[in-house]
């Protein structure tokens, strides 16, 4: 006897956009989280303070590709050390509570609608 689920085809939903709000919130959720070191913590929110401030590493009035590719290299790199820094079953974790919530049910009610008079 097979499951039902089993037979059914698994076609990747979402795509880039999608796995960005993931990553977001994978972040988001690690930083809430006690079993994270506070120091590592600090790392996104310096990648953040980075893009924010007004000093640059290549400004975009000198550089102007370069001045926005930094910023964005930097706030990369930041996260991606951030969530590889991380304890590893803390993010398994997290990301599979993510992936749970995202799965589509599909789940279809054959019914038909009847009026009640009072």
């Amino acid at each position: 006897m097979t499951d039902k689920k089993s037979n059914k085809l698994m076609v990747p939903q979402g795509g880039m956009l999608r796995d960005f709000v993931v990553r977001i919130k994978l972040i988001w959720r690690l930083m809430a989280d006690r079993r994270v070191n506070f120091f590592l913590k600090l790392l996104p929110l310096a990648s953040l303070a980075y893009l924010i401030s007004p000093v640059d590493l290549a400004p975009g009035v000198v550089l102007p590709v370069i001045g926005v590719l930094d910023d964005a290299a930097v706030l990369w790199i930041g996260t991606n050390l951030f969530v590889e820094l991380c304890p590893p079953n803390v993010v398994k974790e997290i990301t599979a509570d993510l992936q749970n919530n995202l799965e589509d049910t599909n789940d279809v009610v054959d019914a038909e609608a009847t009026d009640v008079n009072d």
